[in-house]
Parts: structure tokens; sequence; C-alpha cells
């Protein structure tokens, strides 16, 4: 190909739907604009557009080859403003599916923080509690506590050595006592989670090298997060909360944790896509820019 400008007027021809279009547009004669496309045409060995005296259509090979050339200028370009500036330039679309709690209270005002530094990185967001299918829906990755059901999937820690916690209102404490035991919460209301048609209602504690299973009881269940956690906040249970979720409730006291002494189950925070090839440079920048933000959250606390 003799140049970057024969891609460019191929692009701007698709655009006009027509060669005197794209001539006029860029200020060629129409004989340059065609020379240009057979020069392409030539280099590649596929027929770019089927033309006639009046009408001009492009082939099935040049829909496909259209779609490379617009991401190989866009990154050229990008490399350009990079060498210019001295800062990497990301642009993409980012489709990410997060949990409803800590994505709606948390993750939203970071992503803020996140686009500021990345303003040509365009999301998509999907805040729900289900597993995203991360094969057939239209997700890049997903933010999720806890391994993920399918070990054909990557899961990337943010916060491997997260854990839940018992906790309650001070108003539910004061109303019903605390629990001095994970036995004893078979004598509270319990507030519980489902996922699916699975409930989680039994809650494991690890004491001196030796696991305790409870089966836990409740008037409220929920398959949002969010909503067992409004639920504590009112006072109307014990919640078994990830403390990611919790932590600047627990921080200003309008929820207390119950039986420190014992410790309580893994639940890690990962990044899950279905393949390491989706970590696309905007995938990496997210990611550095969570571990950071984690780190930091944490320390405030």
């Amino acid at each position: 190909m003799r140049s970057l400008q024969d891609l460019r007027i191929f692009i701007e021809t698709a655009r006009q739907g027509s060669l005197s279009g794209a001539a006029r547009q860029m200020d060629l004669s129409p004989a340059a604009a065609s020379a240009a496309i057979k020069r392409v045409e030539a280099e590649i060995g596929v027929p770019l557009f089927i033309r006639s005296t009046r009408h001009l259509r492009m082939t099935h090979q040049g829909e496909t080859f259209l779609g490379h050339c617009q991401q190989a200028l866009q990154l050229l370009e990008d490399g350009c403003q990079a060498v210019q500036t001295g800062q990497t330039v990301i642009q993409d679309v980012l489709q990410l599916s997060m949990p409803s709690d800590v994505g709606r209270n948390l993750l939203l005002d970071w992503l803020d923080e996140f686009l500021d530094k990345h303003p040509r990185i365009d999301l998509r967001i999907q805040l729900s509690d289900r597993l995203a299918n991360v094969y057939r829906q239209p997700v890049d990755i997903a933010l999720r506590y806890g391994e993920p059901p399918d070990s054909s999937l990557i899961a990337v820690p943010l916060l491997p050595d997260n854990r839940r916690v018992l906790c309650a209102s001070p108003e539910y404490v004061q109303a019903f006592g605390a629990p001095l035991n994970p036995y004893e919460l078979e004598q509270h209301n319990c507030l519980c989670f489902m996922l699916g048609e699975d409930v989680h209602g039994r809650w494991h504690f690890w004491q001196g090298g030796q696991e305790v299973s409870v089966k836990v009881r409740g008037d409220r269940v929920a398959d949002d997060g969010e909503a067992v956690k409004r639920w504590a906040l009112a006072g109307k249970g014990i919640a078994y909360k990830s403390r990611l979720d919790v932590i600047e409730e627990l921080r200003d006291g309008r929820l207390v944790p119950l039986c420190e002494d014992w410790d309580t189950e893994r639940t890690p925070f990962n990044l899950i896509c279905a393949d390491r090839r989706q970590f696309s440079p905007a995938v990496q920048a997210l990611r550095e820019f969570l571990l950071y933000r984690l780190d930091q959250y944490l320390h405030e606390a």
C-alpha cells in the first residue's frame, strides 16, 4: 500500500457511499480516489466495492476489512497522541457486570474517577448479584465475590483475603441481645441472601481449627445484597455480609460486628472473564485502578 492515505480514502468512500463524495470531502480528484481504492484492492487481493456507472456497493470482504481499518487507524492516532503527550490513551467500550451492593455504594463513584482518567473509555454496566454469563451475555468482565462456579473461567484476585462479617444494628442488639457464639444464631432472626433458587441459609465459622456450620432462619430473604444490608441497618435482623459491603457502616457504628472471636467465611473479590485474551488495555487499566483504590479504601477504614 502506498500510504495510510489510501486507507483513509477507503474509509471515507465507505462512509460517503461514493467515490466522488469521498474525493470532495478529502479535496481530491475522483480519479485519485479511485486509484487509491484500486491500490488497496491490489494489495489485499480482494474487491472492496462493486462498481457501476451510477452505484457503489461494498462487498462482504470490504465490510470486514473496513472494521479492521478503522481500528488500525484509531490505534495509530492514539499512538501519535501518546508520543506527543507522554501519556497512554486508551479507547474502548468496557462492558462490566458487578454486584448490586458494592456496585451502587462504592464502585460507581470509583468508576467516575476511572473515566476521568480515561475519558475515551465508554462503560456499559450491569448491576446484579447474579453471575453474568460471560460466554453469552454482552459482558467483558464481571466483578464478583467468591470463586467462580465454572472452573474454566479466569478469576483475577482484587481482594483475596476479604471475609464475611456477622453484624447487626445497635438497635437490634439492644432489643434482642447479641449472640455469644454461632450456635445462638438459631435463636435470632437472620437475614438471608438468595442466588437463583439457592438460599444462603447455612453459615460457616471456625475457631481453634474446628468448623461450625449453622442452619439459620429468618423472616426476610432477598436476591439483592443491598436489600439485606438495608434490613440489617433498619434493625430487622442479623446479616452475614462481605466486609467490603459494610466497612463504612461498621466504621461509623450503624452496624456492629458479632462473634468477633470466630473466623468467618472467605469471600474473595475477583475480576472474572472467560479468556485472558479479554485483558484489553482498558481491562488492565481498570484492574490496576481498582487494586489501588481498594488498598487506599481499606487503609482509610
